[in-house]
């Protein structure tokens, strides 16, 4: 078997803010209605997580879980874990109509890190940063690509995009992290 390739391995950029490529990681997208008592058991007993609520992410013996819409979650986990527990979800769900997917290698991952990255984040993305609370994550734009936001910590982002935007997205994350041309908003 060949060894997983992240998008861009080793992209590194510091200015403003730190932006690391965060190398390959496991994804799972879980299409389903979340109300479904099958599908909390089964988050329960295979990811040791309740279902989060809207916008939020919750953290579990996998990895976590992020709430991306109401009929869809995503499983962050280790990228060697997701056929098993794929396997061990489908086998808790039982005949419930939940979709599971492997999106790993669909995917790039980018850690951001500093005191200034809500100002630097707010120069690409639509987002209210003031609001954007630590365990939250936002779909949203990121210049011209899609992506989602999870906000880790006060001053830490991971952003999840499109693997075939990969380099477009740490272009432009070098640029906009670039000394100069900061804002200063969002100072807490």
């Amino acid at each position: 078997m060949s060894e997983p390739v992240s998008a861009l391995p080793g992209f590194r950029n510091e200015g403003m803010i730190s932006v690391v490529e965060a190398g390959p990681c496991g994804m799972i997208t879980m299409r389903g209605d979340l109300t479904l008592p099958a599908l909390a058991k089964a988050m329960t007993d295979v990811m040791k997580a309740d279902i989060p609520a809207q916008r939020r992410i919750t953290h579990c013996d996998h990895g976590r879980v992020a709430w991306m819409s109401p009929d869809e979650l995503l499983l962050i986990t280790d990228y060697g874990a997701v056929p098993g527990i794929i396997g061990d979800l489908q086998s808790a769900i039982g005949d419930a109509f939940v979709s599971l997917a492997d999106v790993s290698d669909a995917r790039a991952v980018f850690r951001l890190s500093g005191p200034q990255v809500c100002d630097v984040l707010a120069k690409i993305c639509p987002v209210d940063f003031a609001a954007f609370e630590v365990g939250e994550i936002r779909r949203t734009r990121a210049a011209q690509v899609a992506a989602a936001l999870l906000r880790d910590a006060e001053h830490a982002f991971t952003l999840v995009c499109f693997r075939s935007v990969a380099q477009y997205m740490g272009d432009l994350l070098a640029t906009v992290s670039a000394p100069g041309g900061e804002v200063g908003l969002y100072r807490g």
